[in-house]
């Protein structure tokens, strides 16, 4: 079954502008394993949060991606700036609605009036 993973971040004094960067760097790898959707968030009430989100279609895709060389090098170089332990929680997606934003129209050009049939004008 399809699924999301919530990866909660929280960064370490100060760190929190250098940890956005290297999860935003981050971030796409996700979608070479298979990945359909990636998300990372920042709150706006703590800046030092961080709510890092992948959709999979499989458990297996996601974690061959979470133990995959890339992962587990960034959770290694990156690991003083962020609070430990990182504990990822697996939802089932069980609906999921979206609305496409409405396309901006373009100005309408100004409509020249159309010329009056010949049989008319007379």
């Amino acid at each position: 079954m399809a699924g999301v993973v919530h990866i909660p971040w929280y960064a370490t004094l100060f760190r929190h502008e250098r940890l956005a960067a290297a999860l935003e760097e981050v971030a796409p790898i996700a979608l070479r394993y298979g990945a359909t959707e990636v998300q990372v968030q920042q709150s706006r009430d703590d800046r030092y949060r961080f709510t890092h989100m992948v959709w999979f279609e499989s458990r297996l895709a996601w974690e061959t991606f979470w133990e995959g060389p890339e992962m587990v090098q960034f959770r290694a170089r990156y690991s003083g700036w962020y609070q430990v332990p990182v504990l990822y929680v697996w939802h089932d997606v069980i609906a999921r609605y979206e609305v496409e934003p409405a396309a901006e129209e373009a100005p309408a050009a100004a409509e020249e009036p159309a010329p009056a049939p010949a049989d008319e004008a007379a």
